[in-house]
């Protein structure tokens, strides 16, 4: 294929596309905000699915690194009420297959990082807008003053795309959640009788408006993410003063008084990490007219509430995307709008159920109702 790819971002989404080019002997270079892969934290755990994420990297040839990597304890889990009430408990086998096995989000990044030429990524390009050339393709502008050319490029740029615009006008929007993220370093050895609570895996504590959730990662820290089902400005009016967290976290403590102990404890045991998280979407089902030499992949063109389904469709999406233009390298046209029709058909109904699970944890009865999803009833 004669075709230059360009490929903004680089997640999950966008460096598994860069590899199942590339065992295909397409080349393709990811441009990438961030100066280097060590410049910040990865951020939580991501639990890959056998036919969609599992499936991008057994035929990216990495199923071996993926099992390296994978943490088949973290699918443990916990569901309780505010109250304390124990409603589910699913444990894990030791020998139980790799069904959606925790993977620490830094861990999947570096070995797909590490399945590509170091020239497949560019560091340091802050992507900012791109223009129509009159040959076809784009120029590609970066924040720094650099640019580059590209006869294809695809957006894995995640919620706050900018390669979006070049093809719909459609925006992500609040849907009434917002999360507060925050972090219990080396807890086995700093809080022993809170890493029994919450296990190996994934504890969940819902109640009426509010939820906090706790999940193991494979550094020994537990991550908590603290829910709310408030407006979009809720951080700016809940009096939280998170600019300073050794006040936030009493404060966000007291936000759960009258909850089961082990949830304000867990909070006032977090470090300084306090991170403010409005949830935003695009609507469901969103589609766009196949625009010359532009597609999107992942967030950037399907963001669905948090519910496990995201990284997982956007590395289903890079796998689809790289076979399409492989088997049609003669016409990149006609295989992107392929791709794009499937992609369409198969994320609009996995969207419709996570904003279908989003309201079921959300409703006042949210505890019950997450306890008759998870056993069928």
């Amino acid at each position: 294929m004669s075709k230059s790819i360009a490929i903004v971002g680089g997640g999950p989404g966008g460096l598994t596309l860069a590899r199942v080019l590339r065992l295909h002997g397409v080349d393709a270079v990811v441009y990438e905000r961030e100066p280097s892969r060590a410049a910040r934290g990865q951020g939580g755990m991501l639990d890959l699915h056998v036919d969609s994420g599992q499936r991008a990297l057994r035929e990216a040839g990495l199923e071996a690194e993926f099992h390296a990597i994978a943490r088949r304890e973290g699918q443990d889990m916990r569901l309780l009420d505010h109250t304390g009430a124990l409603l589910l408990q699913e444990d894990t086998p030791d020998d139980a297959p790799l069904a959606r096995p925790e993977v620490d989000r830094a861990d999947l990044r570096d070995v797909l990082l590490d399945s590509l030429p170091e020239d497949a990524v560019v560091w340091g390009r802050a992507f900012r807008n791109a223009t129509p050339r009159p040959e076809g393709g784009h120029t590609l502008h970066f924040a720094d003053g650099s640019t580059a050319v590209c006869d294809l490029l695809v957006g894995a740029d995640g919620a706050n795309s900018r390669v979006r615009p070049l093809v719909t006008d459609a925006r992500p929007f609040h849907y009434g959640v917002n999360y507060v993220e925050m972090a219990i370093p080396d807890i086995d050895r700093a809080h022993p009788e809170l890493a029994t609570v919450v296990g190996r895996g994934t504890y969940w504590v819902m109640g009426p408006g509010q939820s906090l959730s706790a999940q193991r990662n494979g550094d020994g820290r537990v991550r908590l993410y603290l829910g709310f089902h408030t407006p979009a400005d809720w951080f700016t009016t809940c009096g939280v003063p998170f600019d300073d967290p050794a006040r936030a976290r009493p404060a966000l403590a007291e936000l759960f008084a009258g909850w089961a102990p082990d949830v304000t404890a867990l909070i006032r045991a977090c470090d300084d990490t306090v991170i403010q998280r409005p949830l935003t979407m695009l609507p469901v089902g969103l589609t766009w007219p196949a625009t010359p030499g532009v597609t999107l992949i992942g967030d950037a063109a399907h963001l669905m509430p948090p519910v496990g389904e995201g990284v997982n469709m956007a590395m289903l999406d890079a796998l689809e995307l790289a076979l399409a233009l492989a088997a049609d390298p003669g016409d990149p046209a006609a295989a992107v709008a392929r791709h794009e029709k499937e992609m369409f058909e198969r994320t609009a109904p996995v969207a419709e159920m996570c904003l279908r699970i989003t309201e079921m944890m959300t409703a006042p009865d949210g505890a019950q109702a997450m306890l008759r999803f998870f056993t069928g009833r």
